[in-house]
């Protein structure tokens, strides 16, 4: 990989896309060409990482200067003060997360705001070059199974000792879920990476996948060989444009260096990945319903069991995980289970990316280790409640999650310590409210989402998600509101105790939770 004296990072994204960022990346090379510093500065495509920017962003590494909002007529001051004579130019500058986190009390040197897995490269190697993920160690995993010889019990075994846990929003362990698999005999099986990212609020796997599709890739290889599986499939949303393009790059190139197909490595082991677009049903981010889609089908979910881990892609045995479970795989074989039991809590170790939004003052994503609190991403990296408001509420693991008061800022954010408080960790989205939003306007808007994309497979779900729609929408013309509210969490009850799939299941939790934080407001 060649050393550039400056490497400029071009956020290419689907906001700024819009925004012109194609006409100021070719304006910018030309105007480098121009001024012969196209062989000394690098200018990057990569993804949004960290918090968010406004229009064209930009960032200058080594001094890691982040510009936003920026305009075509930006781009001659910018080479002419900040590449030629190294000053930075203040008035187009993102005030530093780093500062703010100072600010707030945090020591940005403190390891947990440090240390990176699944996004330690993104934002830093180009995506669409294979060359560059390999040189910071990319496939070294796969590499390093066959050359010691590392069996697929002991990889299972490994995933399993780091007690990695499923980052799509259950937090199954990912070493169970293979075991088993591997454990089932059948003459095909089947890798899924569930990249069909629905939740509102939630974005982090697409930016995962934009900034580091190699690193996905890898993690289903060894999930392959780990199981016994042949053959894998991406199954993501169709609108994330950019990283299907990127994925399909990716793809091609790990054919091109032999390291999808037959044989790999000389190894005797061939694994080949084909992408498959969603089309955009929430009720696909369950696993069984994406395997539906994935045959064909309406995407409706199975009765389980059998579990997919049994009976999954044409009742073969199929591991469905996550884009950012997948992206935590190479890691852990690389240095160990030990090594990632460094990281979080001790039932809960590694980090987790968690996306950041609403009433706050930058919005984003952060990986961060389990444990952390959400006083430290909304305060420390959200950089608090937006100008002349104050914080009310924070919907938390996106719309399936619980909504809290104040009185959730300082508890550990894991899956087993939400639990204890009647909620879940998801998907990892930290949605803030502001004490601007009504509540009730807040859970219609909820519940009208839940109707919308309900599958209408089974009774409870499909009855039950209008009726608590159109019982939250005219509770206010009833003088009896706490009657309605008791009679919504009875019904969200018996829905989370007979609907098929976690879409039915999951009405109890922000209604409940919304009721019980914020009844007061509602009945008045």
């Amino acid at each position: 990989m060649k050393n550039y004296r400056n490497r400029v990072l071009i956020n290419i994204e689907k906001d700024t896309i819009l925004s012109g960022i194609k006409e100021f990346e070719e304006i910018l090379k030309k105007k480098l060409k121009e001024n012969r510093l196209d062989e000394e500065i690098q200018v990057l495509e990569t993804s949004t990482l960290g918090i968010r920017t406004s229009g064209i962003s930009m960032v200058i590494c080594p001094e890691n200067i982040c510009y936003e909002n920026l305009k075509i007529s930006d781009i001659d001051k910018i080479i002419e003060e900040h590449l030629l004579k190294g000053n930075i130019l203040d008035e187009l500058t993102v005030e530093p997360v780093k500062k703010r986190i100072i600010e707030y009390g945090l020591n940005p040197m403190d390891e947990k705001l440090q240390n990176k897995i699944v996004l330690s490269h993104n934002g830093v190697i180009n995506p669409e070059k294979i060359d560059e993920y390999i040189a910071v160690g990319g496939y070294e995993a796969i590499g390093r199974i066959f050359k010691e010889k590392i069996t697929p019990e002991q990889v299972v075994e490994i995933v399993k000792d780091s007690n990695l846990r499923g980052r799509g929003g259950a937090g199954f362990p990912t070493g169970v879920k293979w075991g088993f698999t591997l454990n089932t005999p059948a003459e095909r099986k089947f890798i899924i990476c569930n990249a069909d990212e629905g939740e509102p609020g939630t974005f982090k796997d697409r930016l995962i996948m934009e900034g580091n599709p190699h690193r996905i890739i890898e993690g289903m290889i060894i999930a392959g060989y780990a199981v016994g599986a042949s053959k894998g499939y991406i199954y993501i949303r169709g609108e994330y444009e950019i990283s299907i393009k990127r994925f399909q790059i990716a793809i091609k190139q790990a054919y091109d260096y032999k390291l999808l197909g037959e044989n790999i490595f000389e190894s005797g082991f061939t694994f080949d990945i084909e992408i498959k677009k969603g089309a955009g049903a929430y009720v696909c981010g369950e696993e069984t319903s994406l395997i539906e889609s994935l045959e064909g089908k309406r995407g409706n979910p199975r009765i389980k069991p059998p579990f997919p881990g049994i009976s999954g892609l044409w009742k073969y045995p199929t591991v469905v995980n996550n884009v950012e479970t997948l992206a935590n795989i190479a890691p852990i074989i690389n240095n160990g289970a030990d090594w990632f039991k460094g990281f979080g809590t001790e039932r809960c170790p590694g980090t987790k990316v968690f996306t950041i939004l609403g009433n706050v003052k930058y919005t984003g994503v952060v990986e961060l280790p389990m444990g952390v609190t959400l006083r430290e991403i909304i305060y420390g990296f959200g950089g608090g409640i937006e100008e002349g408001e104050e914080f009310k509420a924070v919907h938390l693991g996106g719309t399936a999650g619980a909504v809290y008061d104040e009185s959730i800022l300082d508890v550990s954010l894991d899956f087993d310590t939400l639990k204890e408080y009647d909620g879940m960790l998801g998907s990892g989205a930290v949605l803030v409210i502001s004490n601007k939003v009504n509540m009730r306007d807040y859970l219609e808007n909820v519940l009208l989402f839940f109707k919308h994309e309900s599958c209408g497979q089974c009774s409870p779900c499909r009855i039950g998600t209008v009726k608590l729609h159109e019982m939250i929408r005219n509770i206010e013309k009833t003088d009896d509101k706490e009657k309605i509210m008791k009679s919504m969490i009875h019904l969200s009850d018996i829905m989370f105790k007979t609907s098929l799939c976690p879409l039915g299941q999951s009405l109890i939790f922000p209604v409940k939770s919304i009721f019980k934080y914020f009844g007061n407001e509602i009945k008045a």
